[in-house]
């Protein structure tokens, strides 16, 4: 089911969406803190989007395809909440990825403000979390002003400092 919030349309992703999916997922800007890096190939892209899809038909939630209300034919992001492995624990994860000529407009706070209450109040969830890289002090801005705290640290990324866990509980 589409959503909305003051500026953003949500909607559930469609198989064509994953060309936008790729070029946003692959550019290197919109990866400077992933540790994978960039996606490489489309048939990557492909195989991460169908798991996208497959949280939806399993769950009916998940990453939504991310519009402006004033541009809506334009995908300038995608994001939302799907389970994810934190360790050997699977927890409600908030994420989100956005095309870098939409940075710094407040999007990703709307956005994650609203996946925060939708998971609260629609899907009667208590606790929703954020893996974020310590050098994303933009994403870290982003999960504060959304009223998520640091609850702990992961060792997720072989060798390197461990990703910082933020939560929101009910």
């Amino acid at each position: 089911m589409t959503q909305q919030t003051d500026r953003l349309i949500l909607a559930p992703p469609q198989q064509p969406d994953v060309e936008r999916y790729f070029e946003i997922f692959s550019d290197p800007d919109t990866n400077l803190f992933n540790p994978n890096g960039p996606l490489k190939s489309f048939a990557d892209a492909l195989e991460i989007f169908s798991k996208n899809l497959l949280h939806w038909q399993e769950h009916d939630f998940g990453s939504w395809t991310i519009k402006l209300k004033n541009s809506p034919a334009n995908i300038i992001g995608f994001g939302g909440l799907s389970y994810k492995k934190y360790g050997n624990d699977l927890k409600l994860n908030l994420g989100y990825r956005f095309d870098k000529n939409h940075w710094g407009k407040g999007y990703a706070t709307e956005l994650a403000r609203y996946a925060i209450d939708f998971g609260f109040n629609t899907l009667s969830k208590n606790e929703i979390w954020a893996l974020v890289r310590p050098a994303n002090t933009v994403s870290v801005k982003v999960l504060e002003k959304s009223g998520m705290l640091l609850a702990d640290e992961l060792d997720d990324v072989p060798g390197d400092v461990k990703s910082l866990v933020f939560k929101a509980a009910r």
